[in-house]
């Protein structure tokens, strides 16, 4: 059974199910609207960007599904998928897009898409979230589309850090030395115990996303001046944060599963997480790990998601994990209930790549000052771009995000998502780093 069709099982509990895919990137924005944040947090955000990484959803989607997008495909890009038989989905576009709005909120504000999704009500079709927020649960009512997956209070419960923490401490996982706190003594408390000569803390919110609303404390100097902009708010006022100290690591990972919707368990994929100052770079696959580490996922995601079951949670569930320099292994840092990049990756994967084959999954980040053709890039990459099912090369994802925010004559910031394929992980590194070369050179010519 492919990867889709036992996504659909878990999820409603008939493989054949059509999927309505909302790829709704960063709803912890949506959950974490209430939630007390560190100062400064929200900023430094490119929402034209981030929310055009739906595209991704064309290569997730199966032959009777349903992409909602917030602007058509790329004619030349879809031909390149095409060729590849990796864009099988049906796809709609809303007629209202607004860049800083995420998928959903542009549908709900697209009365004729809204009538679309109204006809494909026929009790064997679902939304299926990114993740599920109030949003969603709105498109939901409008439509009469029931949502695959549980409420949008139960998502935002499961995914929050101190939910994860919490289970960590609950169940006897190996877990980074840290606490809790939700008020500012609390957090008082957690620096003074976790903050040592030479050593460093992170504060994380509870719902932060993509490496904001995370700080990293290297010295009391820098504790007391957190403490102070928090106690401007006032000493009383509720907190929302893990504390927990640094780990030297040897690798960051990211592994999935699903929960059905009787609290079965099922292990999916691990992958090494490719990550920069908290923020997401991509994943590279299969990865560096012994039989016995694997082994200890594989049950920590049992225990997961038996607890996660217990809460009324059913999907798909992402988590975090961290092997350290001393080789112990962190198995559960962050539970993400939702889909994410990994799950993008999925069926292309499973489709395209040989079973030896090794995958580099990245982002190249370019800095555009006009939009670019598919043609294009397909030029710059040459011989280097990926063309055939079981070959080598670079494989485009998205690409969208090149210019969403372009701003004609101004350096705009633009991102390229692939998936590098080769025969050893030396060989997917080099294709990584000539493809970065090679497009960043089309944008500097």
């Amino acid at each position: 059974m492919t990867f889709t069709r036992r996504l659909k099982r878990a999820l409603t509990g008939d493989p054949e199910a059509r999927f309505v895919y909302l790829n709704n990137f960063e709803v912890e924005r949506v959950w974490g609207q209430s939630e007390p944040g560190l100062p400064g947090s929200g900023f430094s955000f490119s929402g034209a960007t981030v929310n055009r990484m739906e595209e991704v959803g064309v290569l997730h989607a199966d032959v009777n599904d349903v992409v909602v997008l917030k602007a058509p495909v790329d004619e030349e890009y879809l031909a390149y998928l095409r060729s590849l038989d990796a864009a099988r989905g049906q796809r709609l576009t809303v007629e209202d897009n607004v860049p800083s709005r995420s998928v959903t909120q542009d549908a709900l504000a697209s009365p004729r898409l809204l009538d679309h999704l109204r006809g494909l009500d026929d009790g064997h079709t679902f939304l299926a979230p990114l993740g599920i927020s109030s949003d969603e649960e709105r498109l939901s009512e409008v439509t009469g589309l029931p949502l695959a997956g549980p409420s949008a209070a139960v998502c935002r419960h499961v995914n929050g850090k101190i939910f994860s923490r919490e289970l960590v401490d609950d169940t006897g996982l190996t877990r980074v030395p840290g606490a809790v706190c939700r008020t500012y003594e609390e957090l008082e408390e957690a620096i003074a115990a976790h903050l040592g000569e030479g050593s460093r803390v992170v504060v994380k919110e509870s719902l932060g996303v993509s490496g904001r609303g995370m700080v990293v404390l290297d010295s009391r100097l820098r504790a007391d001046q957190l403490l102070r902009m928090l106690a401007r708010r006032g000493r009383q006022a509720p907190v929302s944060l893990v504390v927990e100290e640094w780990i030297d690591k040897r690798s960051d990972l990211n592994y999935q599963f699903t929960v059905d919707r009787d609290g079965a368990t099922r292990f999916e994929t691990v992958k090494t997480a490719l990550t920069e100052d908290g923020v997401h770079r991509g994943h590279r696959f299969p990865p560096d790990l012994r039989p016995d580490e694997v082994e200890e996922l594989r049950s920590a995601a049992a225990v997961i998601g038996k607890r996660l079951a217990d809460e009324g949670y059913y999907g798909l569930v992402g988590v975090d994990a961290m092997l350290g320099t001393d080789g112990t292994l962190y198995p559960c840092l962050e539970i993400n209930a939702r889909f994410n990049m990994a799950t993008y990756q999925n069926r292309v994967a499973e489709a395209l790549f040989g079973p030896e084959q090794h995958a580099l999954a990245a982002v190249v980040q370019l800095r555009p000052t006009r939009a670019y053709a598919f043609s294009e890039v397909s030029r710059a990459l040459g011989a280097l771009l990926y063309r055939s099912p079981g070959g080598t090369g670079v494989l485009i994802n998205n690409y969208a995000t090149l210019n969403a925010a372009v701003t004609p004559g101004k350096k705009s910031a633009g991102r390229l998502y692939a998936i590098c394929v080769a025969d050893t992980p030396a060989d997917a590194e080099e294709l990584r780093s000539a493809a970065e070369q090679a497009l960043l050179g089309m944008v500097n010519q």
